[in-house]
Parts: C-alpha cells; sequence; structure tokens
C-alpha cells in the first residue's frame, strides 16, 4: 500500500491518534498474521491496492483498518489501555521502537518519540478521566468524505464476523445508530438502501441481504419490534427516541394496586449504581422510568453503538455529548449509551464498543482523547473528494444588494452545467423565519423575475413543521435530475445531514447567532458530484467571511491559506517556552463630561465636496467592492491568491432624503427640537441643500460624518482619565508544554540557529519565532543586534490564547470590541519599552489599523511606553532606527 498522504500537520494536541496510525503502518504485516482469515479477506477486498474496483475511498479504507485493528489486534480495549501499553511498550506494543515516528509523517508527530513522565501523566489523565464502561472510539473525517457508508461498513463486517464465531464477545450482534435530528436520522437510510456488494465480499452479501433487519425510530409513538435475544438489527434512531424520561404522570391507584406501572429504578436494588450517572436536577432517581424503546435495548445481546454525525455539536454541546465534564442531564447522548451499558452489563452481556462519527476531532484548544482516526478538511479538498472553493466577500452592501450580486454571479458561473444531468443549486440562508418569508423571498422573486426566470425555481425550506409536504418531497429529491429547484431559501439547515452534492453555491449575509453555523452552513456546497473537480462558491457579506476563517481554525486547526497551498511551503514546527517575562501596563478608564456650546455662522461639517481628492478620501469606504478570490486564504482576502476587485457603487440602492427626512433624523440623533435642527443645518457652510447633495450620493455620510461633526460642533467635552496598574504575561505555559505553528521554513528562527545563539539571553521567550513575512524578521535581526536595545520580543504569533499582551479596541466597522496582539515588544538601553507593528505599505491607512494605533498609543502613553507603526518597506530597508 503507497505510503498515505501527510496528515494535517495540525493534528497535534493529544494527537495519539498518530502514533496508531505510524505503528500501524510500520507492523502491518506483523499485525494482520493476528487477523481472523475473514477480516483479511474483508480488507483486501476494499483496500484499492489489492482491489482495483475497491468502491471505499482513501480515507474511509484506512479507517476501516483502524478499526479492524483495535477489533482483531487490541481486543477492543480502551483507549486509556491502549495508550498505557503503548508508552510503556507492553502488552501488543511490547516491541514498538520508537525510530520512524517522526519520519513517517515528515516529523509531525514528534512529541511521541520521546513523551515525558509528566507528558504521559497528563495525556493518561484525559483519557482516563473520560474512561466509560465500554470502549469508546473517535474516527474524525471531514464533512463529505464519506463517514455513513463507512459506519455501514463496520457493522456489515460486524454481522459476518459476529456470525462465523458467535461466542467471541470482540463482535457486535446488534447495531444502535445515533442521529443526532430528524434530517441526519433520514440521511441513515442509506444504509439499507446502500448496495452491500460494494464493500461486502461477495459470498457474504445473500446472508447480510435474508438477516439484517432495519428499525427507524423517527416518530415519537414509534414502538421497537425487535425479538428478544435476536440478532443483526439495525436499529436507527436519535437519543430522543431511547433516552430515559422524567416519570411526571402519577399511576392510577388501580396501577398501583396491581402494580402495572413502568419499571422505575429503586434506590437500593441492583440499579442503584446508576444513581451516579444522574444529575442532580432531576427531582430523583424513582423518578426515571424506562420508555419501551429502552427496555427492548436491554433485551439485545453484544450490542454496537454507532454515533452517526457527533459533530452536529461544536464545544462544550460536543464535550457534553462525548462525555467530557462533569455535568451531564437526563437528556445527555452520553448519559443514555452510559446507562444503557451498565443494564447490558447486569443483564449478563454488553456494549461492546461505542464507535462515533464526528468530522473534528477538536473540543476547543483540544483533541477529543478518544480520537483513533482523523483526516481533515485540507487533505480532503486536495485529494479531489470536495469541491474546490471560491469566497466571494461583500463589503459595503445591503440585503438586497448582496442578494442580486450573489444570483448574477451564481448564474455566470454555473450556466450551462449539468453535473450528471443535475441542475446546480444555490442554498441562500436566512437567520429567522419572518425574514425568509417577507424579506428574502419577495426580493428573490423580483430579481428572478427581472431576468426572465420562473419563481418556480424557488424552493423553501424552514423546517419540518414550518414546510408544506410537497416542498419537503421536492427538497428531499434535489439531487435528482427531473427536479428543476434551483434557488433553495433556508434556515436551519446547514447543519450535517443535507447531503446536496448539486449544491454549487452558498449565500449568507446577516451573522446568524451560532457563529458555528457560517462553517456548517458554508460548507454544504463543497460535496464532491461527477467526474471532475468543480467549484463551490460562497457567497459571505465581510462579518461573515471573517467568523468564516476564525471558525475554520478554530474547529480544524487549519488556516485558509493551509487550505490553498496544501501546506507544501509550510513547516509544522512544536515551539517550548523558554522564560515568561512580564510588563506593567496602565488600564485607561475616561469618564465625559458635555457643555453645550454656540454654533459659529459659515462653520463647515466637514462634508467637503467642493475638493475632489478630499471627498474622494472621505468616501472611499462607501464605494460596494466586490472581492473575488479563487481559493480560501488566511483572513478571508489575501492579496497574495489571485483576486479580483470591482466597484459596483453605481449599483447601490439608495435612500432619497428630503429636507424634512434629514432634519428629522438628526433631530432624533442628537435629541434637540428639529425647528432647531432646521436653524443649525442652514448655519452651516454647506447648509441644507448641500448636505442633502452629498448624503443623497451616500447615506453613510449621514452618520459618519454629518451628525459625529454636528455634535462636535455643538458641545465640547470635559475627559477625566483614570488609570489603573496591572501586569501581563508575554506568554502563558502550554498545557501539554508546547505550543504548535506553521510557518514558511524561510522565517522560522530557531534560538540554536547560528546567529541566534549568541543573542539569547537577548530574545527568545520562545525557543522558536514564526514570523509572517520578510520585514518581520528583518526588523527582528536588526533589534536583535542593535546595542541600544537591551531586550526583544517577538509577540506577534502568540494570537489564540497563548499570551495576555494583547490590546482591547473597538472595531470601527462593526462597533464590536476585539483583541489586539502587537508584533514586537523590546526594551531600550535606557530602560523604556516600544511596542512595534509592523505593517504593509497600503495598510497604514487603514481604518482598522487606525484604531489599533489609537487604543495602543492611549495605553503606551499611560504606561510610559510608545507605540510605533513601521511600514514593511522601511523595515525590509532596513531604516528602523525610527524606533529608538
Amino acid at each position: 500500500m503507497a505510503k498515505r498522504a501527510t496528515k494535517d500537520a495540525v493534528l497535534d494536541t493529544y494527537a495519539f491518534f498518530n502514533a496508531l496510525w505510524v505503528f500501524y503502518q510500520e507492523n502491518r504485516g506483523i499485525i494482520r498474521n493476528n487477523y481472523k482469515q475473514l477480516s483479511k479477506k474483508f480488507i483486501d477486498y476494499n483496500d484499492p491496492e489489492t482491489n482495483p474496483k475497491a468502491f471505499l475511498r482513501q480515507p474511509q479504507f484506512e479507517a476501516l483498518e483502524i478499526y479492524v485493528f483495535l477489533k482483531e489486534y487490541l481486543n477492543n480495549a480502551k483507549i486509556e489501555v491502549i495508550f498505557k501499553d503503548w508508552y510503556e511498550h507492553s502488552g501488543r506494543f511490547a516491541n514498538r521502537i520508537e525510530k520512524g515516528m517522526a519520519d513517517q509523517l515528515t516529523g509531525q508527530i514528534g512529541i511521541f518519540e520521546g513523551v515525558t513522565q509528566e507528558q504521559y501523566k497528563a495525556i493518561f489523565a484525559a483519557m482516563r478521566k473520560n474512561s466509560r464502561l465500554y470502549a469508546n472510539y473517535i474516527f474524525a473525517l471531514t464533512m463529505g468524505v464519506g463517514k455513513t457508508i463507512l459506519m455501514a461498513t463496520c457493522i456489515f463486517y460486524e454481522f459476518i464476523l459476529a456470525n462465523k464465531w458467535p461466542k467471541d464477545t470482540r463482535y457486535c450482534h446488534n447495531a444502535l445508530v445515533f442521529a443526532p435530528d430528524k434530517t441526519v436520522l433520514r440521511s441513515l437510510r442509506e444504509i439499507e438502501t446502500f448496495d452491500l456488494a460494494l464493500v461486502v465480499p461477495p459470498e457474504y452479501v445473500n446472508f447480510l441481504t435474508t438477516n439484517i433487519k432495519f428499525h427507524y425510530l423517527e416518530e415519537t409513538g414509534t414502538s421497537l419490534d425487535t425479538l428478544d435475544k435476536s440478532k443483526f438489527n439495525i436499529i436507527v434512531s436519535n437519543n430522543q427516541k431511547i433516552i430515559l424520561k422524567r416519570k411526571n404522570i402519577q399511576p392510577s391507584a388501580t396501577d398501583r394496586f396491581y402494580g402495572l406501572q413502568k419499571e422505575t429504578f429503586k434506590l437500593g436494588d441492583v440499579y442503584s449504581e446508576l444513581e451516579e450517572l444522574i444529575e442532580t436536577e432531576l427531582p430523583s432517581v424513582e423518578d426515571l422510568t424506562t420508555n419501551q424503546r429502552f427496555e427492548k435495548l436491554t433485551r439485545l445481546e453484544q450490542l454496537g453503538i454507532y454515533i452517526d454525525e457527533a459533530h452536529h455539536a461544536f464545544g462544550k454541546a460536543l464535550a457534553k455529548d462525548m462525555g467530557i465534564g462533569a455535568k451531564e442531564s437526563d437528556n445527555s447522548l452520553r448519559t443514555t449509551v452510559d446507562m444503557l451499558a451498565k443494564r447490558l452489563e447486569l443483564a449478563g452481556t454488553k456494549v461492546v464498543a461505542c464507535y462515533n462519527y464526528t468530522g473534528t476531532p477538536y473540543v476547543g484548544k483540544d483533541v477529543l482523547p478518544e480520537v483513533v482516526y482523523a483526516y481533515g478538511l485540507q487533505e480532503a479538498i486536495k485529494n479531489a473528494y470536495l469541491k474546490k472553493v471560491d469566497l466571494h466577500g461583500y463589503r459595503n452592501t445591503k440585503s438586497i444588494e448582496f442578494l442580486k450580486e450573489t444570483i448574477d454571479h451564481f448564474l455566470i458561473e454555473t450556466e450551462g452545467l449539468r453535473p450528471e444531468g443535475i441542475l446546480p443549486k444555490l442554498a441562500i440562508f436566512g437567520t429567522t423565519i419572518d425574514e425568509v418569508r417577507n424579506e428574502l423571498k419577495p426580493e428573490l422573486e423580483k430579481i428572478l423575475s427581472e431576468k426572465g426566470i420562473s419563481s418556480s425555481r424557488i424552493l423553501i425550506n424552514l423546517g419540518d413543521n414550518e414546510t408544506t409536504n410537497d416542498d419537503l418531497r421536492e427538497f428531499n429529491h434535489l439531487d435528482t435530475i427531473e427536479s428543476e429547484k434551483q434557488f433553495i431559501l433556508l434556515v436551519n439547515k446547514g447543519r450535517e445531514g443535507w447531503n446536496c452534492r448539486s449544491l454549487f453555491g452558498v449565500a449568507m449575509f446577516r451573522a446568524p447567532k451560532s457563529k458555528i453555523f457560517v462553517l456548517q452552513a458554508t460548507m454544504r456546497c463543497l460535496r464532491a458530484i461527477g467526474d471532475i473537480q468543480y467549484t463551490g462558491q460562497v457567497y459571505l457579506s465581510d462579518e461573515n467571511m471573517q467568523i468564516l476563517n476564525d471558525e475554520l481554525q478554530q474547529n480544524f486547526r487549519i488556516t485558509a491559506e493551509e487550505l490553498q497551498k496544501v501546506g507544501k511551503d509550510k513547516e509544522t514546527v512544536k515551539v517550548k517556552v523558554n522564560k515568561q517575562p512580564k510588563i506593567t501596563l496602565q488600564r485607561v478608564r475616561k469618564t465625559y463630561n458635555l457643555k453645550e456650546k454656540q454654533l459659529v455662522e459659515g462653520t463647515e461639517i466637514g462634508l467637503k465636496k467642493d475638493n475632489k481628492e478630499a471627498w474622494h478620501e472621505l468616501t472611499k469606504n462607501y464605494h460596494m467592492l466586490k472581492i473575488t478570490q479563487h481559493g480560501l486564504a488566511e483572513g478571508g482576502i489575501s492579496s497574495q491568491l489571485a483576486t479580483k476587485t470591482e466597484d459596483l457603487t453605481y449599483k447601490r440602492e439608495k435612500l432619497h432624503y428630503s429636507s424634512i427626512m434629514l432634519i428629522a433624523e438628526i433631530a432624533r440623533y442628537l435629541n434637540k427640537n428639529p425647528l432647531e435642527i432646521e436653524c443649525i443645518l442652514e448655519l452651516t457652510k454647506e447648509k441644507t441643500v448641500g448636505i442633502l447633495n452629498a448624503i443623497n450620493e451616500f447615506n453613510e455620510l449621514l452618520y459618519d460624518v454629518v451628525i459625529p461633526n454636528l455634535f462636535k460642533l455643538l458641545y465640547d467635552t470635559d475627559e477625566t482619565i483614570q488609570t489603573e496598574e496591572y501586569e501581563v504575561e508575554l506568554v502563558k505555559l502550554p498545557p501539554n508544554g508546547y505550543y504548535t505553528f506553521t510557518a514558511q521554513a524561510d522565517k522560522i528562527v530557531r534560538d540554536t540557529d547560528l546567529l541566534a545563539k549568541n543573542y539569547k539571553d537577548k530574545s527568545f521567550h520562545l525557543d522558536t519565532y514564526c514570523f509572517d513575512s520578510k520585514p518581520e524578521q528583518q526588523l527582528f535581526w536588526d533589534l536583535l543586534q542593535e546595542e541600544r536595545v537591551r531586550e526583544v520580543y517577538f509577540t506577534g504569533m502568540l494570537t489564540h490564547g497563548q499570551s495576555d499582551f494583547y490590546i482591547q479596541y473597538i472595531d470601527p466597522d462593526s462597533g464590536i470590541i476585539r483583541s489586539y496582539y502587537p508584533d514586537f515588544i523590546f526594551q531600550k538601553d535606557d530602560g523604556s519599552y516600544v511596542i512595534v507593528e509592523v505593517k504593509a505599505d497600503h495598510m497604514i491607512d487603514d481604518r482598522v489599523v487606525q484604531a489599533k494605533a489609537q487604543f495602543t498609543q492611549e495605553i503606551a502613553s499611560a504606561s510610559d511606553m510608545t507605540y510605533e507603526i513601521i511600514k514593511g518597506s522601511d523595515a525590509l530597508n532596513r531604516e528602523y532606527r525610527k524606533l529608538l
């Protein structure tokens, strides 16, 4: 088998699954010798190297290999037991050698070559803390790779082996498949309709077809009709259809007399150990009753539990569903599985294992400890398992303008396209049902009407209870040749389970309440279709573009730039902390008191309409721009990639103000009598007519220039400043001993480099600095060798919670408080500090850059420091002495 493509370099923290993969690769022959012959046959049938017609994709096959490896070679051991044996070179890992760990995956998992005792204890403790009664494994494959087919293949494998060796407790006789919601639950019907012959050796297809029994618990009233102790059942449900319920109906006197009430857990009986699993917010253990489905499941032997699309939840929600944390409620998926495992154990059988199929191995900053295999988004696009992607960010647009441009561009990009004979679709996401019904639908109908496109091309899905049966039927048949629906208006259908391969575009203007929804929804259009790799079009407002990039990093530990460049020119380094320097800053608090003043007649309000250059400078941020970018780039839009900018200001829809409207709006903001405002406007140099002409050309001037400047002309403000001293650490200690960064190899500087060795005491609070640009790197070397500099630290790489050295500022575009991390801080020979930011020449006057500078200068001034921005060209040309 060919060596696997390099894994995502960012899968690092507690990434024991990387070590397992390397061990398996290095010892595949020895491991296979321990397999049953049937397991070997099943694997070989799906191996693309031994079977040219193998159906599974490479990541699916690799996950299947690990699945069989865990079962046949490691006997379904818990993950903490596997890790302990691996670390101690005991059990199945007795002959494990350390070499090759970094060789196989280009050094990306070097942490495990020399795990210290402290690191081992920390990793083992995380695994042990999350240990269950059963083995719990997580297969993290990114969306669109084929987790459902992989899960079905694993279940088929289990049943074939269980039939051959019925007394071997390693194999599942029955399978319970959990789905997070109805959308995913319905998509799991693919398990039943899937052609078994694609993944199962021909001689076993008839056995499975004859013996497998499917049970779908889609509706609340559906009962589970499995036979007690029967085999080869596949029960598909969500946890709400299985979970233990609170007892909220008191039994009647007759029921109590004849004992007809449902079974209830009693304290002190054989189920009393379950009390540990019940949260204190429940009234008592006695109030839990088992529903019919739960009881039926406890009468099935050798149950395997499969959780599909476990990544419908992220962060804390995902942590709870995976069993992390002490707080679990009665509707927790993991609590349901735990209770079911306990009941089966008491009945003399067991949950063989729980297999979770998720799109991300991460919860916050950490890898889920039970991850045994991972395949990232970057690899999936690189290997054409997903579409490529073009991002279109729209700045300074209104909803209708955004929608018009999105439709125009999408129709051009998909003109004539019919992959597999299917019409390409565009999903337009609204944040609320009212927004879709009352705003998006009428606007879309108007736009299509102007283009001569029938409104019958529109399909609306607002959720099962808000959508007609006909529309639901159409929605479920979008991937068919017959479907002529093209524009899909949605609310909350961006989550997992909607597998529309013909979706070629996603549009989202307003930011949803849940930031992760932006990632979930926009990734919907990346599912592959046809024989070639197409490109999905993602249309986002500037705010959603930034959210998308942030969520990519938080949930996949990748930057958008890495997705574009596939890491060819990047190197991943593990950075350790050498020292923790601290600096003292002053927190600045301001209080303002207003004093009213008289407006002098003829005073300019600041519109500068009569000066062409000044007018252009004033209005440049109000031009409607379309930036088209091919591929994903860090920060949303990158000048390093091929981009095209168009000025679409002439297409803007503007409100035409009358003098009455203008006066009323200004009076509302300044809280003054409209008649008084009318007189004030006539006193200005521009007068009411001039102001109207300006704001009717750019409506934004009213709120950004006219009202603020009038306020300044009418009031003086007395400012009171209070300062508070506080100490910050330039770097925090990493929880596992190192931080991981990815940078171009020629922009990495280590304290062991020949030139750097002589200045180690003068800098290097980290053992490795990863620079973003050549100007940063050049400035660092110049400051390091400058005699008038006592200490210099590069802090610009610590932007994800690794440092307390940041400045809070107000984003001028969104009005949101954000955090800014300067590039450098250095101490001069006189003991004073200088904070430095290196910026590209064209970004010096950017509004956000200037906002950062304003707030940082205030903090620096109050702290007896200075703040300087240096142009990239000056840093590159070694013109840095002005900083001193």
